[in-house]
């Protein structure tokens, strides 16, 4: 079957949308919050910003750059760099398809939500409906047992509309949702933040938040609180960026449009921080507590806070909830879509397919295994454990070796610097090889220490040991040995590429690489049809 050509943006717009999109997810808005108010409420700002400007956006710049010069899927890419490194591109590749099967199902959660919240349904006791009524979650983790058909429609349902969106393209899917759902999601959280601020007790929820407690910059456990917010927030580490690159124009301000994505992303985090604790300080003041008594994060403030604050509300506690769990599905919608391209794009680059029978077969088994997992009773016992497993020892760890191959073992962040700067504004300099070549691997090689030291002196959740070594470590493990053994099966396509590139390098006036090599399905084309490498025309 012959290679199929690359799909472009169809403006610089439509991109920086789509990489937001994928940036401003679930975490934004139930993850952020609390880290901030935790680690030292106003003070964090500063360590935040300075992850932001020392690890965050060089590694967007760096992802950009590979994705961008090699027009490729992130396992096309980085065998283009170093055939070995190919392995590291199908571990981000597995990464995705375990976030995917389990994100879609929180997205799910909330379209639910978005209903019941017109008429608060949850009743008095939003944690007992939550896990009892609406999961029925069991007793503890084990086999999958039973269906709940409550989770189940609404996912199979996030699962259609996400495949469609995929199998229209680049411009005609992603693009076009992403330049609805972004502004849409902007609007609506807007307008979120506006009511929050108007409640009894939103300013008792803000100085909470931003109250600076400057001795907690002298903590260390702050610092890389910091930078592990920037690391998960802004989808690096699990070729997000590399995929989405790809598709970009030859001539692309690089750099601009990763300082643009960065600043966007946080600076909705810093919106959401707002919206979030003043409606925890409005829950806070009606029930006569401190507001670090209500503070938390993740599903609890979601789904468990946030309708309370809602029944509680006086006036407009539908349209409140209505606009809380709409913009959890939205902001969840566009990082899904981003998430399961990466997949999309590996295995169009490997086999060739067109795009509409890749999202059908692809799309369709991670979709499969997502509808057959996680409507369950033991979903979210599932749930909570690929989670903490597949970020902690997964995207981190992804990224990790993803800086140390390319910045200390290959040594090609001259190279990648020398193609931004050829077409892009803000030129680089010494400060993106420091902070890629030093300051990255180094607090993200202490964060994996730090928290390897944790996980083995207590199960997590204090799950059964089986448990964890099945649905956390084999899924972690699981997806690196993926990524070896995909590698090591021959392809006689990307090997052709890859000769090309060697020619095309050293064919350069004084040894320097072209600004961008060209593109995959113009350079194999042509000699596999000639010798039926791959068994084309059968």
């Amino acid at each position: 079957m012959g290679q199929q050509p690359r799909e472009q943006w169809g403006t610089r717009a439509g991109f920086l949308m789509a990489a937001i999109g994928s940036a401003v997810g679930l975490g934004n808005i139930w993850r952020f919050p609390y880290i901030a108010y935790d680690n030292g409420g106003g003070a964090f700002l500063l360590p935040y910003l300075i992850a932001l400007l020392t690890a965050g956006i060089p590694l967007l710049i760096l992802e950009y750059s590979i994705g961008h010069r090699y027009r490729s899927s992130a396992p096309l890419a980085y065998r283009r760099i170093s055939r070995p490194a190919e392995a590291i591109g199908w571990w981000q590749v597995a990464i995705c398809f375990v976030i995917a099967i389990y994100y879609a199902v929180i997205v799910a959660w909330a379209v639910r939500y978005t209903w019941f919240a017109v008429g608060q349904q949850w009743g008095d006791d939003p944690d007992g409906f939550f896990f009892n009524d609406f999961l029925q979650v069991s007793d503890g983790p084990g086999m999958v047992s039973g269906f709940v058909s409550g989770v189940a429609w609404p996912l199979v349902a996030v699962w259609a509309l996400v495949l469609a969106v995929l199998a229209l393209g680049v411009r005609k899917g992603i693009e076009k949702a992403n330049k609805i759902f972004i502004p849409l999601l902007v609007v609506l959280f807007v307008l979120l933040v506006i009511q929050a601020l108007t409640l009894d007790g939103a300013t008792a929820g803000l100085n909470a938040l931003f109250t600076p407690n400057w001795g907690a910059m002298l903590d260390g456990g702050v610092w890389i609180a910091a930078y592990g917010q920037i690391f998960f927030s802004l989808s690096i580490g699990f070729a997000i960026m590399v995929t989405y690159a790809s598709y970009l124009r030859r001539k692309v301000n690089l750099t601009g449009s990763a300082m643009v994505a960065g600043f966007a992303n946080s600076s909705f985090e810093l919106l959401a921080g707002i919206g979030v604790f003043a409606a925890l300080g409005f829950m806070a003041a009606t029930a006569g507590t401190a507001v670090d008594e209500v503070a938390t994060a993740g599903i609890g403030l979601a789904f468990v806070a946030f309708p309370q604050i809602i029944s509680t509300l006086p006036l407009g506690g539908a349209l409140f909830g209505v606009l809380f769990f709409g913009c959890l599905v939205i902001a969840g919608l566009s990082s899904l879509i981003s998430i399961v391209q990466v997949i999309v794009s590996a295995v169009q680059d490997r086999t060739g397919l067109g795009r509409v029978q890749t999202v059908l077969l692809v799309g369709g088994a991670t979709a499969l295994a997502s509808v057959l997992l996680f409507p369950t009773p033991q979903g979210l016992y599932f749930l909570d454990t690929f989670d903490h497993f597949i970020n902690q020892y997964g995207i981190a760890l992804a990224g990790l070796v993803m800086v140390l191959v390319f910045g200390w073992i290959l040594r090609r962040l001259p190279l990648f610097e020398k193609h931004a700067n050829a077409i892009s504004s803000v030129r680089l300099d010494w400060w993106w090889k420091i902070a890629l070549g030093g300051i990255t691997p180094v607090l993200l090689g202490f964060m994996m220490w730090d928290s390897l030291r944790a996980e083995l002196t207590s199960s997590y959740e204090d799950y059964p040991e089986g448990f964890l070594l099945v649905a956390g470590w084999g899924v972690a493990i699981g997806a690196i040995v993926f990524g070896i053994v995909v590698a090591c099966v021959p392809w006689k396509r990307a090997d052709t590429i890859a000769r090309h590139d060697a020619e095309r390098v050293a064919a350069q006036p004084d040894g320097e690489a072209p600004a961008q090599l060209d593109e995959p399905d113009k350079i194999a084309a042509p000699r596999t049809s000639d010798n039926d490498e791959e068994g084309k025309g059968h």
